[in-house]
């Protein structure tokens, strides 16, 4: 995989699509714990309509590069690291499309980057005072400290465990148990892997997640909202909620998908992403 150099580290990414395309570019960004595969179905068929699609992999928990030492996360971090890939890659007049924790990411780059970005596709993901929503708020203090984040990625080795309600199972009908087992692996093999996670992790501040999204009123451009309506953590309500923030937001329901939208309807990702991508 082809890389780039941030001030944290190295950032690994994935091109599909043509290399001169009509369509403005679309960069997908993943949450805590997945990494850009999530997207591929999405991606493969952008690219087969003649989009350029740019698929990262964050330093969220199942990247396999450790940031340098020293290198510490927070949300704001991420979101300078995004903007570096849009700067770095030249990716104007971007579709940026976010999922999950990668959906408050995206948000905290429109506000403090929104320049870099063409328009905004955000799929069910965290915003206001759900960040993380409440089924996984146990889940994630037991995640901020190096031993036990260990202890469950452990854990969640088994099948059972992993795809349970309080883990993959609450996120998608459809997620393949080989691409979620690699997804903890890093974690499982790799301490300096749960280092930088769990610093993220430590840093993430519900009140920064409430400014961010309340200020969401300040991005004019084209937004989609696209929002599995089987999500018992990030709800319909949260989705229409948000959409409401944004002046030129278009909220698109997809039944029968949770969180991973991509996973579960890649159809309606592509379709949303298409029409916005042609405001």
């Amino acid at each position: 995989m082809p890389e780039i150099i941030v001030a944290e580290g190295t950032i690994p990414y994935r091109i599909v699509g043509p290399a001169e395309s009509d369509h403005p570019p679309v960069l997908f960004i993943h949450g805590v714990l997945a990494d850009s595969r999530l997207w591929d179905r999405v991606a493969d068929q952008l690219a087969a309509r003649g989009y350029r699609c740019v698929l990262p992999d964050l330093p969220l928990g199942s990247h396999t590069t450790p940031l340098d030492e020293g290198a510490t996360l927070s949300p704001r971090v991420v979101a300078r690291i995004i903007r570096d890939l849009i700067v770095e890659l030249d990716l104007a007049d971007v579709t940026l499309v976010g999922n999950d924790s990668g959906g408050a990411f995206s948000q905290f780059v429109v506000h403090e980057f929104p320049d870099v970005v063409g328009r905004l596709v955000l799929t069910n993901c965290d915003a206001f005072e759900q960040f993380p929503p409440a089924p996984f708020k146990q889940v994630f203090a037991l995640m901020r400290g190096p031993v036990t984040m260990r202890t469950l990625a452990y854990t969640m080795r088994m099948r059972l465990l992993r795809h349970s309600p309080l883990a993959y199972g609450a996120l998608s009908h459809k997620a393949d148990p080989q691409l979620t087992r690699s997804w903890i692996n890093p974690c499982l093999t790799n301490p300096q892997i749960c280092r930088d996670l769990v610093g993220l992790l430590r840093s993430v501040r519900v009140a920064d997640m409430i400014e961010v999204s309340e200020h969401m009123s300040r991005f004019a451009k084209p937004v989609a909202i696209v929002w599995g309506q089987d999500d018992r953590s990030f709800t319909p309500r949260l989705g229409k909620r948000l959409a409401d923030r944004f002046p030129n937001a278009t909220y698109v329901p997809v039944p029968g998908a949770r969180t991973f939208v991509a996973l579960d309807e890649p159809d309606a990702v592509s379709s949303a992403i298409e029409s916005v991508s042609a405001r």
